[in-house]
This record gives structure tokens, C-alpha cells and sequence, in this order.
């Protein structure tokens, strides 16, 4: 979804926080959604433990997701847009219940 600013200029939805739970990140939009990824998305976040996984913080006015000890950085509107490395998984689904 693509919304508005005060200047009526289009702007992508940005995150306000991010949050890993057990193999899922999960990020909140500007514009009320949660939405949430299979860290085995992505190549170094498959290869990180669980609690390297918990320490995401936001960067870049919301635009992008960061773990320093992976010296990873991942886009948000990449992420929105469905744009992970590596293919899905059915066992994503069973890793994340």
C-alpha cells in the first residue's frame, strides 16, 4: 500500500518497530500493519541463532532493518514488496507455529 504525506507526494508505509519471535521477523507499519517473514528468507539470517535474530533494530527513518552482529541490512519496502533471497519453505510455516 502506497499512501500520502502532508505535501500529498507519495510515500511507502516505513517501520516503527521491528521484532523477532523464535525464526519470524516481524515489522509495524506507519499505516497499522504488522507484517511478518520467515528469517530463512534470507541467507545470514538463516544462518543466525535465535537470539542474534532478536537483535533487529530500525534504521534509516524506518526504511531498513539491521542486525549489527550480521552486519545484515535488509530494505522494509523490500520486504513489503516480497523481495527475499531465497525461496519459501513449507517447514517455515511449521518452525513459525
Amino acid at each position: 500500500m502506497i499512501s500520502r504525506n502532508k505535501e500529498n507526494e507519495i510515500s511507502e508505509p516505513a517501520a516503527i518497530r521491528a521484532w523477532a519471535e523464535e525464526r519470524m521477523i516481524f515489522i509495524e507499519l506507519t499505516d497499522g500493519r504488522i507484517v511478518g517473514f520467515p528469517a530463512n528468507r534470507f541467507r545470514i539470517l538463516k544462518k543466525a541463532a535465535d537470539d542474534q535474530l532478536k537483535k533487529v533494530i530500525v534504521r534509516l527513518n524506518g526504511f531498513a532493518l539491521r542486525w549489527e552482529e550480521l552486519d545484515e541490512d535488509i530494505t522494509v519496502p523490500g520486504i513489503i514488496a516480497g523481495n527475499f533471497q531465497l525461496p519459501f519453505e513449507e517447514s517455515d510455516i511449521k518452525k513459525a507455529a
